[in-house]
């Protein structure tokens, strides 16, 4: 039985995006699969005590893009401070990541993700815009189909349960990681969830 890993996240997360490509390797070589569960925090940060980005406290607001900064820097990864599309809706892509998932599978969704959060964070493309999803699918060679089917009412109701899912384990933040039941939050945690799969892994 593979060990699998609950990956929580928002659409227009950075922290998400700084954290992507670790993750996929990381499930890559130990085996790990990985369910993959966009989630509304618009739903999630009443229930936890979670702020919006605009209600927190200016200090807080600076220190979070110095550290985007030093991450961006760490991991070698591009990343906009300040995009042009940010704040932005990121339902509909959530919704995309969620239909295909159910269509072609949790690779294609994980490549679908990572697509969109580069879309946000580096490259300054609007993912509220349905041109700009088209085009990340076709950029991903899956179907265009896949756009209508984000509209759908499994769609929606894919996203809701998810976001319930997110609320029952705990999770008050982007990215979260649920392995063998154990919490894990932000990209900067994923050094535990690598033991945790390596340790999985080795027995």
């Amino acid at each position: 039985m593979s060990l699998s890993v609950d990956y929580y996240f928002a659409a227009q997360s950075p922290w998400t995006y700084l954290g992507h490509p670790r993750l996929v390797a990381m499930a890559r070589a130990t085996g790990a699969a990985v369910r993959v569960l966009p989630v509304d925090l618009g739903q999630v940060f009443p229930v936890s005590g979670g702020l919006p980005l605009g209600k927190r406290a200016p200090q807080r607001q600076a220190y979070r893009l110095l550290e985007l900064q030093r991450f961006s820097e760490l991991l070698a990864l591009p990343l906009t401070i300040k995009p042009r599309y940010f704040p932005v809706s990121s339902d509909d892509a959530a919704r995309l990541i969620a239909a295909v998932d159910t269509h072609d599978g949790a690779g294609a969704a994980m490549k679908i993700a990572g697509a969109v959060f580069a879309a946000v964070w580096a490259q300054e493309r609007n993912i509220a815009d349905e041109k700009v999803l088209a085009q990340l699918l076709a950029e991903q060679g899956l179907s265009p189909a896949r756009l209508e089917q984000s509209h759908s009412q499994a769609a929606h109701e894919r996203y809701e349960a998810n976001t319930r899912q997110a609320i029952e384990a705990g999770v008050f933040g982007a990215p979260s990681f649920v392995v063998d039941g154990e919490l894990f939050w932000g990209q900067d945690r994923l050094d535990f969830v690598e033991r945790k799969l390596k340790a999985w892994a080795c027995r």
